[in-house]
């Protein structure tokens, strides 16, 4: 098997299958800003880390902002790492002397290939960056001339079974796949700016010759301490044996409507209109697993986490607290600032690293939000929401419908996606706006078909009994046809 070389990218060697096939050429492209020479570099200092001699060529920058842009990072470029400025000839840099028989790009790409067979015969380097081919492509100024002297470059590299990355900035011609068919693997980087928010970034693996990778679009992000990748997750890779047990709300007639509660590697999604009570249902769920000894995750996007405790708290529940003691692992998530695989990432590792058992993402409208540029944001959930079911976590997410009453619509469908639907509805009766629960679907045993009636106090939640003399409950405006009124009452003052 051939021997690979690190990239340094843990998550962009996990797309590679352990990274880059040594003695081979590849081409990194993308357009400027994208990411490219962050990415060279951290390939370089891997090398440099395990004792290989490293050759960076450069052709467009100069070896001083080079050196700034990797201290930037933090990086210091060492002794193994060699910055070779590629320059012209004072020569041409003269009008007095250039040649009027001959065209000057004919010396200049002669010149400028001669120096780097020079300098590579010199160090002898075990990796190699080239930045970038652009400006080899304009010395060259013909499509054949250009792809004979990349040949000329490989064949040479290859004497010293040198692991190269040649960078294009992908200012040619779109059509242009000359690179493309010479080189052994082709990496893409892409960025784009949505209408709001931080531009998002990802990679593709175009080409990777002989070897397996994973497929498709990988978000990846730039920060101070380098590129980070996000590999897309597949949830086909992680299956793990647990024991499905029920799991109790701690509220009895929530867990009767339920048939006795929801069951561990599921997913629960929480439905319905702003403020009645969604998020409160979600952390009844999440105390309970506190009270059992596991470990909860919280997800919030839409609530600033302060209104959130203080809420809480006024209910009963001490998600502070909780927090304190390990026992509950609570994020913020600003879906303008986040990708869609940077949050699968942070799920992912937050579960396994933690033995999270329970995970609640409130609200999938605000993770929805993070998605608005995807083609396919369901999907992008469904493999979060299959992952989350091998591990054995329970699951519960909320979606908040538009409009309070009568006909509502949700922005995203996922009640198929879901193994058990909670229903939350206002209804009117008795002069006064009521909330009403039921459960419209459940993958795992029986539940009640029947309404109960709900009300939200200092105490926490109140669940009263099946409302079964009413209809017309669930479109918000209930008839009455029985002879008793089954209603919760307020408690006396």
């Amino acid at each position: 098997m051939t021997s690979k070389a690190a990239t340094g990218i843990a998550g962009l060697d996990d797309i590679l299958c352990g990274g880059l096939s040594r003695g081979h050429i590849f081409l990194l492209e993308g357009q400027p800003g994208a990411g490219k020479t962050t990415v060279a570099l951290q390939f370089l200092l891997d090398g440099a880390a395990a004792g290989e001699r490293c050759l960076y060529i450069t052709l467009s920058e100069t070896e001083r902002e080079l050196r700034e842009g990797a201290r930037s990072h933090g990086w210091e470029l060492d002794e193994q790492i060699k910055v070779f400025e590629l320059t012209p000839p004072e020569m041409l840099l003269d009008a007095q002397q250039q040649q009027s028989l001959l065209y000057s790009s004919d010396l200049e790409l002669g010149e400028a290939t001669r120096q780097i067979f020079a300098i590579v015969e010199q160090h002898q380097p075990e990796r190699v960056v080239l930045d970038s081919l652009s400006e080899v492509r304009l010395l060259a100024q013909s499509s054949l001339r250009y792809r004979r002297q990349i040949l000329a470059i490989k064949h040479h590299f290859a004497r010293y079974n040198a692991t190269v990355l040649l960078l294009d900035d992908m200012t040619s011609e779109p059509l242009d796949k000359t690179l493309h068919s010479i080189a052994h693997g082709v990496i893409r980087l892409e960025e784009k700016a949505p209408d709001y928010g931080a531009e998002r970034r990802r990679l593709r693996i175009v080409k990777y010759r002989g070897q397996q990778y994973r497929g498709g679009y990988h978000d990846f992000t730039i920060h101070q301490d380098g590129v980070q990748v996000f590999p897309r997750l597949v949830a086909a890779e992680h299956r793990a044996r647990y024991e499905r047990n029920q799991l109790s709300s701690g509220i009895a007639g929530l867990d009767a409507l339920l048939g006795g509660g929801i069951e561990n590697g599921s997913s629960t999604l929480i439905l319905g209109p702003a403020g009645t009570g969604k998020s409160l249902i979600a952390m009844v769920f999440a105390a309970a697993a506190v009270a059992r000894g596991e470990k909860v995750a919280l997800f919030i996007f839409d609530e600033e986490l302060g209104l959130l405790f203080e809420r809480m708290r006024c209910l009963g529940i001490d998600l502070e607290g909780m927090q304190a003691s390990g026992a509950m692992i609570v994020e913020q998530v600003d879906a303008a600032e986040l990708s869609p695989g940077e949050f699968a990432h942070r799920v992912r590792s937050k579960v396994d690293e933690h033995q999270i058992k329970t995970v609640v993402i409130d609200s999938i409208n605000g993770y929805q939000a993070a998605m608005i540029d995807e083609g396919s944001p369901v999907m992008h959930i469904h493999e979060l929401l299959l992952f989350l079911n091998r591990r054995g976590a329970a699951t519960f997410m909320t979606v908040a419908q538009q409009g309070l009453v009568g006909d509502m619509k949700a922005p995203v469908d996922l009640t198929y996606l879901a193994d058990t639907v909670i229903l939350l509805r206002y209804f009117e009766a008795v002069g006064q706006v009521r909330r009403a629960m039921s459960v419209i679907k459940k993958r795992y045993g029986g539940h009640e078909a029947t309404i109960r009636e709900y009300k939200i106090g200092s105490q926490g939640m109140t669940i009263g009994e099946p409302l079964h003399d009413f209809q017309g409950v669930l479109r918000g405006v209930p008839t009455y046809v029985g002879a008793s009124n089954p209603l919760l009452q307020d408690p006396p003052r």
